[in-house]
């Protein structure tokens, strides 16, 4: 049976997306040279949230109460998931931090599991023992796990709540409105906590050209279409669409941020990525019909 056209347009928004936000894994990487993360944070989610809100100036009230309360709530796991994951990008290469962020597909399941009351499949174990192996070939040094990439893994997880949670309190009727909530959460948590040192802005032209990209397009455009497409999709499958993030991450490294590609790269992201297939292959049919919009 041929999906209705909103759900194939919400995975075409996914898609989208997921391109926008591999694009950006490089830049980060050049700026956070000049730019403190923070600083970076707090003004990229400021000129993304004034962007929507000039845009739409009515959205934020038509929103509910209890919308608002949530949206806040996903902006604040988003905002802390946005700190750690450029912190991280900043001490690991971009392609490698694109990877691991892509394992929020695993995590995605095993938070809903408990959330939304979903029993866990065999399948989705072995991908988590694949997921981890490809972590270790892509991440370890020795014995340990670089500081980077512990950031960005943890990133990973309050990703994947965040995507549990949209699927469960996102509505169509509201996406613009709880995407204008939601960035400028992120940016108040950035702005409360490099406050008391002062904000770096910018000092160079092109820097300025990466941060209005990156605010437009890779923040306010891209938690609009996400926040918009979850309210027609169950959080699962929006996270098995969002892994072609890491793809495009490495693709655009390799492409225009210079990195080489390299056999440990192709191996371990090839084990993440099939992990994130094998994840979704048995259980999505039943993942799909259970997953609920819940109100509370």
């Amino acid at each position: 049976m041929k999906e209705r056209p909103t759900t194939l347009l919400a995975t075409l928004a996914l898609l989208a997306v997921t391109a926008t936000w591999g694009s950006t894994f490089f830049l980060i990487h050049d700026l956070l040279d000049r730019v403190p993360v923070l600083d970076f944070l707090a003004v990229r989610f400021a000129v993304a949230t004034v962007t929507v809100v000039l845009l739409f100036p009515k959205a934020l009230g038509r929103l509910s109460a209890r919308a608002r309360w949530q949206a806040a709530a996903l902006g604040l796991v988003y905002g802390v998931a946005q700190i750690l994951q450029t912190e991280g990008i900043g001490h690991s290469s971009a392609s490698v931090a694109g990877f691991i962020t892509g394992m929020y597909v695993i995590c995605t399941p095993l938070l809903a599991a408990p959330l939304l009351r979903q029993r866990i499949g065999g399948a989705t174990w072995l991908a988590v023992v694949v997921a981890v192996v490809g972590l270790a070939v892509l991440s370890l040094r020795g014995f340990s796990v670089g500081y980077g990439e512990g950031l960005v893994l943890v990133s990973a997880v309050l990703y994947a709540l965040h995507i549990v949670g949209l699927g469960a309190w996102s509505r169509a009727e509201d996406a613009i409105g709880m995407t204008i909530v939601q960035l400028a959460m992120v940016s108040l948590v950035a702005f409360v906590v490099t406050a008391p040192d002062g904000v770096t802005l910018p000092d160079r032209p092109g820097d300025w050209v990466s941060v209005l990209y990156m605010a437009v397009f890779a923040a306010g455009f891209a938690m609009w279409a996400q926040t918009w497409a979850q309210a027609h999709l169950p959080p699962t499958r929006s996270a098995i669409i969002m892994t072609m993030e890491p793809v495009f991450a490495a693709f655009f490294a390799v492409l225009l941020g210079g990195e080489d590609l390299t056999t440990r790269m192709l191996v371990g992201g090839g084990l993440v990525l099939s992990a994130m297939v094998v994840v979704e292959l048995a259980p999505r049919r039943k993942v799909e019909a259970e997953v609920p919009h819940i109100a509370v």
